[in-house]
C-alpha cells in the first residue's frame, strides 16, 4: 500500500507476526522447535526476523 504527503510517497510495510504455538509447529524451525519454546514468551506475537535475532542471540552466549 502506498501513501502520498505532499511530495514524498511512503510505503508502509506489515510485519507479519506468529505465535509461540505457530513458530514451534512451523517447518522453518522444527530444528530448534525446543530452543524456541524455551525463548518465547506464550502472550507474545514474533515475527521470523525477531525469532532469528533471539536464537543467534543465545547461541551466541557465553558457556558457564
Amino acid at each position: 500500500m502506498t501513501f502520498s504527503i505532499g511530495n514524498k510517497k511512503t510505503e508502509t510495510v506489515k510485519t507479519i507476526t506468529f505465535s509461540k504455538e505457530q513458530l514451534v509447529s512451523s517447518k522453518k524451525y522444527r530444528h530448534q522447535r525446543d530452543l524456541v519454546n524455551v525463548l518465547l514468551a506464550d502472550d507474545r506475537l514474533y515475527s521470523f526476523e525477531e525469532v532469528d535475532i533471539l536464537i543467534n542471540k543465545f547461541m551466541k552466549g557465553k558457556v558457564k
